[in-house]
Formats: C-alpha cells, sequence, structure tokens
C-alpha cells in the first residue's frame, strides 16, 4: 500500500464510481480498478462491494478512508511547501462542493473561472457538508458551497440562492398523483437515503424531530447519483433539495413533490474561514456564479 493507491482509494471512495473516480483521477477505468484490486489484494480485504454500476464500500473502507484523507491532505501540504522552497509555488483555489447542490453550478462554474482567471488552477472536491467544514477549519479548502448557515463556530457565509426540500419517488409510488405530500404523510414512508453525514440528511431528520417523528430508513448510499439511479428500481423514497432535479431531468421515471406543512426551505452560500484573507477568492466565485445563481446576494455575514 502506498501513496498513490490510497489516493486512488480516495477517489473512488468519494466518487462511488470507477468511472467518474478515473475521470478525476485522468486515468482509465480498468487502470484505475487493476489498482484497486492490487490494494485489496496487499489488504487481504474487499473495499467495494459491486452492484452493477455502483461501488458500496464495505466497514473496511470507511476505516481505511478515515486514516488515508489525513496522510493525503499532509502530503498535499508537504508538495506545497517544498515548492515554496523553490520559488515553485502555484496559485489554488481549492473549493469543496456538495453533491446535492445544483448540478449545473460546477461544470459552468470551472470554465468561467478558466477565463477570468487563466493562471489560476482550480481543485474542486466533491464532500458532505461535515467533510466541507472539517477542511476549511485545517486549511485544506480555501472555499466551500454549502448548506447555510455553517453549522461549526468560526465559518462565515455568503448566500447564492435559495432552494427547498422535495420528495422524489418512482412513478409508480401510491403517491404519484399528489401534486404535494405534507411532511407528516412522508414520515411515515420508508426511505432510500444518503448517508449520516450529509447535511441533507441531518436537515430532514430534524424537521420530523419538531415533530417528534424520526427518518423510516431502510436504505443508504453515499451519492446522490446511486440514489437517482436506483430509486425508480425500489418501492422507496428519497429528499433531496428541488433544484438537484437538474441530475434527472431526462429520467421520466421519477417524480419530485414539494413538501408542504411546513416547506422546508434551504439557503446555499459560499462557506469560508477568513473573510478577509478570502476577500478575494469570495468576490471572485460570487460574481461568476451570480449569472448562474439568479440571486440576489447579502453582505458577508459571521456563520451566515
Amino acid at each position: 500500500m502506498d501513496f498513490r493507491q490510497l489516493r486512488y482509494f480516495v477517489a473512488v471512495y468519494e466518487e462511488g464510481h470507477v468511472g467518474r473516480a478515473a475521470e478525476r483521477l485522468s486515468l482509465s477505468q480498468p487502470a484505475l480498478s487493476q489498482q484497486i484490486r492490487q490494494l485489496e489484494h496487499s489488504l487481504d480485504l474487499s473495499l467495494f462491494e459491486r452492484s452493477n454500476k455502483r461501488l458500496l464500500p464495505t466497514l473496511a473502507a470507511h476505516t481505511l478512508y478515515n486514516h488515508a484523507q489525513p496522510l493525503l491532505d499532509g502530503l498535499q501540504r508537504a508538495h506545497e511547501a517544498m515548492r515554496n522552497f523553490k520559488g515553485q509555488s502555484l496559485r489554488t483555489l481549492a473549493i469543496g462542493v456538495l453533491q446535492t447542490v445544483r448540478p449545473s453550478l460546477v461544470p459552468r462554474l470551472l470554465e468561467r473561472v478558466r477565463k477570468a482567471q487563466p493562471h489560476l488552477v482550480v481543485q474542486i472536491y466533491e464532500l458532505s457538508g461535515l467533510e466541507i467544514e472539517r477542511r476549511l477549519l485545517n486549511g485544506n479548502l480555501d472555499i466551500g458551497i454549502s448548506y447555510l448557515p455553517p453549522r461549526q463556530p468560526g465559518l462565515h457565509g455568503l448566500m447564492l440562492y435559495e432552494d427547498e426540500l422535495q420528495l422524489v419517488i418512482p412513478n409508480t409510488h401510491p403517491l404519484k398523483d399528489f401534486k404535494k405530500v405534507s411532511i407528516r404523510q412522508a414520515a411515515e414512508l420508508p426511505m432510500l437515503m444518503l448517508g449520516e453525514e450529509f447535511q441533507i440528511r441531518q436537515i430532514w431528520k430534524e424537521q420530523l424531530a419538531n415533530q417528534g417523528r424520526r427518518p423510516q430508513v431502510q436504505a443508504e448510499m453515499n451519492t446522490m447519483g446511486g440514489i437517482l439511479d436506483s430509486l425508480a428500481h425500489t418501492s422507496l423514497a428519497t429528499i433531496l433539495p428541488g433544484r438537484a432535479k437538474e441530475a434527472a431531468e431526462d429520467d421520466q421515471e421519477l417524480l419530485w413533490k414539494p413538501l408542504s406543512e411546513p416547506r422546508v426551505p434551504l439557503k446555499v452560500g459560499l462557506v469560508f474561514r477568513d473573510a478577509q484573507r478570502q476577500q478575494a477568492s469570495v468576490e471572485l466565485l460570487r460574481t461568476l456564479l451570480e449569472e448562474e445563481t439568479d440571486a440576489r446576494l447579502p453582505g458577508v455575514s459571521p456563520r451566515g
């Protein structure tokens, strides 16, 4: 087991899909699959359960990821420190993005940053809200795109746009003809949801707790794409932000139902640690995303 294999493993773990991980790493899928098999062989452990196109991490994989991520973060900082000695430090902007925010944001953001700052190296990581805030606090991210307000003290927020939770169901579901679904109705439904580390799961849990209820989770996955791919083949429902529908707009097998009584609003925005040091980067991203999000943006304020 070496750092290269750990980097490959972390990419597959975070993406939940060999194809997307290979694209992120600029590798071929067969080469990446071989590296993961070699890592599993060297450990004499199975790290992923393979089901159709999805990869589900085993308990061993969760444990390895928790150990691997700090090691890779430290290695990256060591490389950057050594480049500084040689006067070769690159200007980089590391951005953590929730996979449940508007799917159009990242592709369009990349192109706009490239045109506005052609010499800026942009590093984008798709992470849970908890991991975004952790990396912001330890200095491994510059900016996050996440839900507001931040949950950790010492972080600031700048709103980009508003969204709301919706119920997503197969088109064969008993609630298929409902225009809206109440929180109480949704609380009774068996769910396929993102794991506990994701903010959407926590927001839903808090909404139900307000009514003395708990989520009826019967299955979990660690990627929104996996949930959307799987949902139509089940009798389960899920909870996602309404604008995430862009990721499944061609999928006629899924129905998106607004939640009511009450509706559950979401605020999505830029999250950062040092408002003064990050002012230029925040303003750059705010400006580039303003047209895309079509939102009126308030000023920077502590904790959202």
